[in-house]
This record gives C-alpha cells, structure tokens and sequence, in this order.
C-alpha cells in the first residue's frame, strides 16, 4: 500500500493502534545499554560488559534458529511488521536469548511502494510534530522491554533525499528517546556513507549514538570511507550481504546477472574480514541482511534462505563467523550453470519454442543425495526501489523435463521476452544451493 497522500491521519492512526499491542512484559527490567570509549576504542555494552553485535537483518524469518546458529541480536525496520507485533518479536527474541534493534518506521521523502510513509515533506511542521508523537508512543510501549538493545530511526533515509531537515527530525526523535529512556542507544540507518552525509549528521544530528552502515558489494571499501568521511564515532554495519543488484554486469537487455548462493557464501566471509571483522576501533558488530526470504529483484537474491526454510552456504558461513566452527552438515556448492554451454555472461538468447540443455555442475560437502528443481520466471517488470515491496513473477509450467536431474531440456516460451531459468538443489537435510540464468525469447 502506497501512503503518500496521508500526512498526519497516518501518524495518529500509529499512535491509537500502538495502544493495542500492549501485551505481558517478561518479568525481568530492561538492559542498561550504552557506547563506550575505552582505551580508544568504542564498544556496546550491556548491563556492564562488553557486547560486540553478531546479527542478522530479520522480518519474518526464524528467531530460534537464528540464535541455534550462534548471533546474538536481530534487526527489525519497524516495531510491528504487519504479521507480529513488537512485543511478540521481543518476546521471543528474550525467549531465545537474543537481543533487538528496534526499527521506528520513519517519513522517508523518496517516492516509493509497500510499508511505511513516502514521498513525506521535511518542511512540513505539523507532519513532523505529529510523526514525533507517533515514534514517542512506540518508545514508552517497549522500552523496558528486557530483550531491547537500542532503537533504528528509520531506514535509508539519506536515499533519494534532498531536504537536509530530515536530520533535524532524526536528532528530535533521537533527543526525545534519551529523555523518556535512559538504557537504550539511538542510531539511523545509513544507505552508504559519504563526506556530505557525515558533516549533515554531525551538524544536524549530534544527539545520534552511533550510525548504522549499509553496504554491499562496496563494503571492502568501507574502512577507507571511513577515514575520508572523517567520521570518527562508532558505528554498526546494519545491513551487508549479497552483490547488490545495481552493482554487477548486465545483460545486452539489461537484466543483472546474479551470483549462484557458493559464490555468494565465498563473498559473505571475505566480506567480513575485510571490512567488518578488520575494524576494532569504531564498529561494534554488523547485521547481516537477509534472514529468511523476499523477492527483490529475484526471488533469490538477498534471503539466505529459499521459501520453505531450507539454509543456503550464507547461512553456513555466518555460523562459522559467530562459532568459530562449521555446522555439521553444510549446504550443497554449484560450480556453474549453463544454458546449451553458455553461462550468463554470454547474453543468451533463443527462438521461441526451441528445445535447450541446461545443465548444473554441483557437489555435496558432506556426500549427501542431491535433489534438483527447475523453475523458468518471466524476469521482473515491476523493481522497487531500496527495498521496496515487489511482486514474485509467476513461473511458466511445462517446459522443463525431467524435473529431477542435473541436466534437463527446456523448452523457450513462445512468447518473446526476458526471462530466467532457476535451479535449486537440496540434500534433503534443510540445507539448499541455487541458480539461475537470464535469457532472452527473441520474435521469429
């Protein structure tokens, strides 16, 4: 739903349904949480000792086995996300030992589709008054709650944006969260990090604990932005992962070429040493994005799960990370994937209704069975923007045979167009990899 017409109704219509999720508070007090400085280096602590963020980025993914996989925090964009409330995620997060930085949707003035509040004027007092007293309600409603580890204001705000004044309303909420709790740290998530940025917050936002950084692929830059931004507080990564879609090679018609998940995995953990683990002066930990599954861009792009719960090589990766060590039974590897030999890269194209082998070079690591299911999509028409809500193509049924094989016969619709054909592989003990190739149907 779009809510870019709605100025102060929508606010005021948070405040009254807030009301509602007021549910039994576990027993115990909330966290004292606060940033410290000790010996030049800054850290989060909590209740005292040193608590160094190992997180994921999570909506509606699993919070148990979240924590059976080693993180101890999770991420939310928002305290009710449509499907549970902020007191039931909180609830569980301290259920299973897990620690929560709560996301308070805020404003975003970028145009924009699904959750939230776009297309927002920052010169617009009252709407921002009235969105002030929307994010103080939710404050009061679960800041003593035990689970709470410190407070998101808002989501990317910097993208798309031009009006410097969301600063000045990020820092009110931020001085308005000190002042009605005392235990919990305030931050806002960042899409990059840029000089201009870093002089905006720190003139207009100094009431900020800490910042949280999102990147992807550009993420091994991070420590020299850095050092060039001339920010010299802490921060925590609250977002990295996959290859963004923006940032790999095209097709000739423009389609992004995704990575399979092995790939993916290998970037996961370079990724971390180079640009989160290397930092022990400023960054108090990172969130990894994503635990569960959307579709954004493809339906495979960012979740380190596949729909029906089964764990990717990501997922293996980040047990590793937060362990020490890997799980007892890893995610299968896919060494390549072609259509009629060709890879990706080669720009694919095909006659409507001709016959095509498609074949996946793979393994096991742990000499398990492997299962195989191919999926042909239409390439997605409708792409959001910075996450934005996306519908999932509807797969094309009949063209691929067998179903359950390492190389299969497709069949190209008859229609001319962009698609993609996936694979996924699974070793039918939870774990998966996938794939997938764009080509082009082109007219007779």
């Amino acid at each position: 739903m779009n809510y870019r017409t709605s100025r102060a109704p929508v606010f005021a219509f948070l405040i009254c349904s807030g009301l509602l999720h007021i549910g039994c508070q576990p027993s115990s007090g909330p966290a004292k949480v606060e940033v410290r400085q000790v010996n030049g280096r800054y850290l989060l602590y909590k209740d005292g000792e040193p608590f160094y963020i190992h997180g994921a980025g999570l909506e509606f993914g699993d919070i148990a086995r979240l924590a059976q996989h080693g993180a101890n925090s999770f991420r939310t964009w928002r305290t009710d996300n449509g499907r549970d409330t902020g007191i039931e995620i909180l609830d569980r997060a301290h259920a299973n030992g897990l620690m929560v930085t709560m996301g308070l949707e805020i404003a975003r003035e970028r145009e924009g589709e699904g959750r939230g509040v776009f297309g927002f004027d920052y010169d617009d007092v009252e709407a921002i008054a009235a969105q002030l007293a929307a994010v103080r309600e939710e404050v009061l409603l679960y800041k003593d709650h035990p689970a709470l580890l410190m407070w998101g204001i808002g989501n990317e705000l910097n993208l798309g944006s031009t009006n410097p004044r969301v600063w000045d309303a990020v820092n009110d909420i931020a001085k308005m969260i000190h002042e009605v709790d005392g235990n919990h740290p305030a931050t806002t998530m960042l899409a990059g990090i840029s000089t201009d940025l870093v002089q905006e917050i720190n003139t207009r936002a100094p009431d900020l604990d800490l910042l949280g950084i999102q990147m992807y692929a550009d993420i091994v830059n991070l420590p020299r932005y850095i050092k060039e931004t001339g920010w010299d507080g802490p921060y925590v990564v609250t977002e990295w992962g996959a290859t963004g879609h923006w940032e790999v090679p095209l097709t000739p018609w423009g389609a992004p070429i995704e990575n399979n998940s092995t790939v993916k995995a290998n970037y996961y953990d370079a990724r971390y040493r180079t640009a989160i683990a290397a930092d022990t002066v400023q960054c108090v930990g990172s969130y990894v994005f994503l635990w569960g599954q959307k579709q954004e861009r493809t339906p495979t792009w960012y979740g380190m799960f596949l729909p029906d719960g089964e764990k990717t090589a990501a997922v293996d990766v980040m047990h590793h990370i937060w362990n020490g060590r890997w799980p007892d039974n890893q995610a299968p590897a896919i060494m390549q994937l072609t259509l009629n030999g060709d890879s990706a890269s080669g720009g694919i194209t095909l006659v409507p209704g001709s016959i095509v082998l498609a074949r996946v070079r793979s393994y096991d690591p742990d000499g398990d069975t492997l299962h195989y299911r191919w999926e042909v999509l239409p390439e997605a028409v409708e792409v959001g923007h910075g996450g934005d809500d996306e519908a999932v193509p509807e797969a094309l049924t009949g063209l691929v045979d067998p179903e359950d094989a390492n190389a299969i016969n497709m069949t190209a619709p008859a229609e001319p167009g962009p698609y993609r054909l996936f694979v996924y592989l699974t070793d039918g003990k939870g774990n998966a990899a996938h794939a997938n190739i764009p080509y082009f149907v082109a007219p007779r």
